[in-house]
């Protein structure tokens, strides 16, 4: 019976979707039975992750009882559970601050059903054992973010949707050609089976092609330099719920898909890839944080930040030692937690300021009525920075560590570089936000979003820093897991 538990984080969020449908009309119905439904979720994922950490191999389900490769796999093991957690842990807490919000679009009747059926398409793509149900749960979450987006308060919510919507088309066209040019190739879209076919013949002549329409996907998904000139629109307009989700979980699905091509799919070619992932995460790095600097929008800086934050687990996954592929996971799961809490932090001082709005001459001196969220931008921000004690410090501690392992001394002070760009940034907007006075006349309003959904974060982003030992030994056998794709091929296909 351990096999279906890698179908309930899937199964569990996309029946509840179709259930709160139902409920449109009862909206605190709706919206409880949506916060219900995510913490069941989220339990089935733990229950996942403590059954393949226990048992030292993957749970796989092959759907219909058709046997691998010729049917559809789900596979949880170690790296795809680990993320799965990560990803139902931010979103439930995501709904947990919708239902705090004073924003109108939460009183949608297809607010919680979308929110719902986004997490289906986020934790689908990382369990799925196969490329094509990748694009599948990819689009039910481009749908999803798209149209979360498209209702949003803000008055550009309409526009920032179409730019998602057609970044992410240009995505999902790139990943139809990759699975058309691996098929042609090798017959096969189940990954196990990919990756062994790859290993006995990597002269297929659309192979190269394969990987580079891979690469573009997964760089459009994490809005990785150059192409990520989308995300500060997108996530300045999109509800506070919503952009707290798709900045620090949903990018995390091509930070996946790189692990997934340089440790399975394309060992051989590994090395061209890594090189290419330091490069983009280095200018990644530097031009994140130069944006942030510069930038005149506290949501707006955070979404510039997520591109220098992806930007660190770039270079990681580009040092390819088993400490670094380590560190990578580290950091995207503690980047996760302090991020949503970050954004979340800015969407609650925008709704008590005067004009709804987290540009930064409205919100300035707005943080003095709220002292309570000056304590939690300031943990989170040292989250960002890496300061003790919070999980940053252990983000930057093991990624320098990994660093110095590989001997990659450039690329370490580019690191070190953007970590002092975002304390510059981190700094600027906690003292304009919370230390210089209100304009004169300027009246804060008495009542807000709620924080609780940010206060249990940064109690987690405290927790991992003072206890990281669990996520830390959990990295390092994922990172030890992948550094064996042979154990993967045969976990899945048998024999």
């Amino acid at each position: 019976m351990d096999r279906y538990l890698v179908l309930l984080p899937i199964l569990i969020p996309l029946a509840a979707a179709a259930v709160a449908l139902l409920l449109r009309r009862y909206r605190r119905l709706q919206a409880g039975w949506s916060l219900a439904a995510m913490l069941a979720s989220l339990a089935a994922s733990l229950l996942l992750l403590a059954r393949v950490w226990g048992l030292g191999q993957p749970i796989i389900l092959q759907s219909g009882g058709w046997p691998s490769p010729m049917g559809i796999s789900l596979v949880g093991d170690l790296l795809s559970a680990t993320l799965a957690v990560m990803s139902q842990v931010v979103l439930a807490l995501g709904n947990v601050y919708a239902l705090g919000s004073r924003d109108k679009v939460v009183t949608n009747p297809s607010f919680y059903p979308l929110f719902l059926t986004l997490t289906t398409g986020l934790t689908g793509a990382f369990l799925t054992g196969d490329v094509f149900n990748l694009f599948v749960f990819a689009e039910l979450l481009v749908f999803s973010g798209t149209i979360l987006t498209a209702i949003s308060d803000d008055r550009y919510g309409t526009e920032a949707a179409y730019k998602y919507f057609y970044m992410s088309l240009m995505a999902s066209a790139f990943l139809l050609l990759a699975v058309g040019s691996l098929y042609v190739s090798y017959g096969t879209l189940n990954m196990a089976d990919l990756a062994r076919s790859i290993a006995l013949n990597p002269g297929a002549p659309l192979l190269p092609a394969a990987i580079a329409f891979l690469f573009a996907t997964f760089m459009i998904k994490s809005a990785v330099f150059p192409f990520h000139f989308w995300q500060p629109d997108f996530h300045t307009a999109s509800p506070t719920a919503v952009s707290a989700m798709l900045s620090s979980v949903v990018v995390k699905l091509g930070v996946y898909g790189f692990i997934r091509m340089t440790t399975l799919l394309f060992v051989e070619q590994a090395g061209s890839i890594r090189g290419l992932l330091m490069i983009l995460g280095i200018a990644g790095v530097v031009y994140g944080g130069l944006g942030a600097v510069g930038t005149h929008n506290a949501k707006r800086m955070l979404a510039y930040s997520t591109l220098a934050q992806v930007g660190f687990i770039l270079v990681a996954i580009g040092w390819g030692t088993e400490l670094a592929l380590a560190a990578a996971i580290i950091f995207a799961f503690n980047h996760s937690l302090a991020k949503a809490a970050m954004l979340m932090l800015a969407g609650a001082l925008a709704s008590r300021a005067p004009v709804k709005t987290a540009a930064f001459e409205v919100l300035t001196g707005v943080g003095r009525k709220a002292p309570a969220a000056g304590v939690l931008f300031l943990v989170g921000g040292l989250a960002l920075v890496g300061i003790p004690p919070t999980n940053g410090f252990i983000n930057k501690m093991v990624l320098f560590r990994s660093g110095i392992e590989a001997q990659h001394y450039a690329s370490l002070a580019a690191v070190a570089f953007a970590s002092v760009l975002t304390l510059i940034y981190i700094v600027r907007a906690f003292q304009r936000i919370w230390w210089q006075p209100l304009a004169e006349g300027v009246q804060v309003k008495a009542r807000g979003d709620r924080l609780l959904a940010p206060a249990i974060l940064i109690l987690a982003v405290l927790a991992l820093g003072l206890w990281p030992e669990p996520l830390v030994s959990l990295a390092q056998a994922t990172a030890a897991w992948l550094a064996e794709p042979q154990a993967y091929i045969r976990a899945v296909l048998g024999g």
